[in-house]
């Protein structure tokens, strides 16, 4: 981390508010978090005469001060609770109340690079879109599981309708998000190439592009890290732990492990024959998907072209 010189706000987001500090300046504001607000917000943050700002991922509720500050020209950077969370214990501060939260988001954005890949607003909008759909999944996948305990003959028609419903909507959804990428020249192509992996469909080629802009411009280890697929060390001295996955994008995640299950068992013949080599060594099934959903995430170092 290098600490960077110019003007870096920090924001600390709830559902109706926002707390705003200046790193390095004692002032605090509070704002609506509604477009009112943003306005307010953006006016402040110009005056003060700040570039950066960061805010924390808080269930969503960030998210449309982040789309509007964007907009507004100012360097927005989403941190991960972790993130400051850590960097609050690094320099020994337990206090904690929304104003002080909001100076710990700016402390530690001025110690953070600015990001390699800036943010695609295209994608985020159809993350979101996604995100709608694989609701609709759990909800029908709820329904599936209730079903199995309904014996009513009435009870079962209306649930039978209600999983009928959702997945006519589920249909609708994944046509429009397939037709806005397909509206955008850059996204389509990478959506072809990621489609034509054995063992990648069109559910999981969409997780892949809208979930991982970054595919073709980071390294296969990098890759595995924001999927949440990188095995990481649990070492210390000569005790050797077990090495365990974390983090990372967990919708991407699943997607991707739901893929890895039928391709390495019958679709993609380079996964078939790593699932076969690592179980006869003696790997666990799940260890041995969790390394076939890691080869479907960097399918990108098959594809050159992924790199125009």
């Amino acid at each position: 981390m290098t600490q960077i010189s110019i003007a870096t706000a920090g924001i600390d987001t709830a559902k109706d508010k926002l707390d705003i500090a200046i790193h390095g300046d004692a002032a605090r504001w509070q704002v609506e978090n509604s477009v009112r607000g943003f306005k307010r917000l953006t006016t402040l943050l110009t005056k003060a005469g700040v570039e950066r700002v960061g805010i924390e991922a808080t269930g969503g509720y960030e998210r449309r001060a982040v789309k509007h500050l964007r907009a507004a020209g100012f360097t927005v950077l989403v941190l991960q609770p972790i993130q400051v969370k850590a960097y609050g214990r690094v320099h020994l501060r337990r206090a904690k109340n929304d104003a002080l939260d909001a100076a710990l988001v700016a402390a530690c954005t001025a110690a953070i690079d600015r990001p390699r890949i800036e943010p695609d607003a295209r994608l985020q909008d159809l993350a979101d879109h996604l995100t709608f759909v694989e609701q609709i999944e759990e909800d029908i996948a709820r329904l599936k599981t209730r079903l199995e305990h309904i014996d009513d003959p009435r009870l079962r028609r209306l649930v039978m309708a209600d999983i009928a419903r959702l997945k006519a909507r589920r249909g609708a959804e994944m046509l429009r998000i397939v037709a806005v990428l397909r509206s955008h020249t850059d996204l389509a192509r990478r959506f072809e190439l990621v489609q034509s992996v054995p063992g990648i469909g069109e559910r999981t080629a969409l997780a892949l592009v809208i979930r991982m802009p970054e595919l073709g411009r980071v390294t296969r280890e990098e890759a595995a890290a924001l999927a949440g697929l990188a095995p990481f060390d649990h070492d210390s001295g000569k005790y050797k732990g077990q090495r365990h996955i974390a983090g990372g994008r967990g919708r991407l995640r699943r997607s991707l492990y739901a893929a890895a299950l039928p391709a390495s068992f019958r679709w993609n013949k380079a996964l078939v024959d790593l699932y076969g080599r690592l179980t006869a060594r003696g790997k666990a099934h799940n260890a041995a998907l969790i390394a076939c959903a890691r080869a479907l995430s960097t399918c990108h170092e098959a594809y050159p072209a992924f790199r125009k």
